[in-house]
């Protein structure tokens, strides 16, 4: 695996290394040893996979508050989706600051998406599935969001909404969250 820095403080891009031959290919995905080397998480406690049938669904901007924040290594397996992480770590010199990153069934790239980043994608093709591994279990009671078209936020989406929760439609906007949003 190839670690690239992304501009936001501790997110990472991997590439994975693909070795075929005639049958396929073959590549790690994580490693345990290597992503202690980087100074990741390396303890995942769950695996989730969503499909998503139509082009322009997005899921979240989703994230867990502290003590319950939680890693993530997200990777698509099927199809194409943006996949768009912002910083909520009050503390941190890229708080409140977004990135964009392209996955798909292809290009071989996996996202680390570490604890107190909301995260989200947006499916760029029909027929899209996502594997994502999770370091820490899910926590309703500290579930919380930020709205996908928030102006504070400033994200431009690469294709129309066209199927999104009502829950993810309608977190509130940061001006009206409590803070610290982490």
């Amino acid at each position: 695996m190839i670690f690239h820095p992304t501009t936001l403080n501790d997110a990472w891009l991997i590439e994975l290394e693909p070795r075929g031959d005639q049958r396929g290919y073959f590549a790690r995905t994580m490693c345990q040893e290597e992503f202690e080397k980087q100074g990741l998480i390396s303890r995942f406690v769950q695996q989730n996979t969503s499909f998503s049938s139509e082009r322009g669904t997005l899921r979240g901007l989703h994230y867990q508050k502290r003590p319950h924040g939680e890693a993530k290594l997200i990777r698509c397996l099927r199809g194409s989706i943006v996949d768009i992480i912002v910083d909520v770590r009050e503390e941190s010199s890229t708080y409140l600051q977004h990135q964009i990153f392209e996955l798909t069934d292809k290009n071989f790239y996996q996202l680390y998406v570490p604890p107190g980043f909301a995260h989200s994608f947006q499916t760029l093709t029909d027929n899209v599935e996502v594997s994502y591994l999770v370091s820490a279990p899910y926590t309703p009671e500290a579930e919380r969001g930020l709205r996908y078209n928030d102006e504070r936020l400033n994200i431009n989406w690469p294709v129309p909404v066209t199927v999104i929760s009502e829950k993810d439609k309608n977190w509130p906007l940061i001006a009206d969250q409590e803070l610290p949003l982490y």
